[in-house]
């Protein structure tokens, strides 16, 4: 598995994903429209995943919270359903969570995950996020109102291992 930034030829492979119906169900209304606008806003930074070669498994969309404190927020993070329930998402998360720790281009990375969506909220864990909160009844997703739950992991918080 690795990280790269995400180049042009990309955006239509990712906006595809996020906007599929396997995804889109899990993510922000706008995802399809923010991830492919990211390359072009200051601030903010589309990630690709990749395995086996160069082969795009999926994708991360950050946003520069609070440049002074070097907080990042993960906005969306997909993943193609073939690569799912194999721990990629979490590995992504984790080598993010190094590398930007390591580089010091970030001292907080955090996420809001919508209550619902249980695979994210295992990849989150498994990566070394903690659970910081919720948001209750924030979103009107699926028919009701769904909660946000608030996670985050910061420089001095251990990345276990894998």
């Amino acid at each position: 598995m690795a990280l790269r930034r995400a180049r042009a030829g990309d955006l239509a492979r990712l906006a595809a994903l996020v906007a599929s119906p396997a995804v889109a169900p899990f993510v922000a209304y706008d995802a399809a429209q923010k991830v492919g606008r990211a390359l072009d806003r200051e601030g903010e930074e589309l990630l690709v995943v990749e395995v086996c070669g160069g082969t795009v498994a999926g994708g991360l969309r950050l946003v520069e919270v609070n440049r002074r404190s070097r907080i990042w927020s993960i906005e969306t993070l997909m993943l193609d359903p073939a690569h799912r329930g194999t721990g990629l998402a979490a590995a992504a998360l984790r080598t993010l969570a190094r590398e930007r720790f390591a580089s010091r281009r970030a001292h907080r990375l955090q996420a809001e995950i919508m209550a619902f969506n249980v695979a994210a909220l295992h990849a989150f864990t498994a990566a070394g996020f903690r659970r910081e909160g919720v948001r209750r009844r924030a979103y009107d997703r699926h028919g009701t109102w769904q909660d946000g739950i608030l996670v985050g992991l910061i420089a001095e918080d251990p990345i276990p291992p894998g």
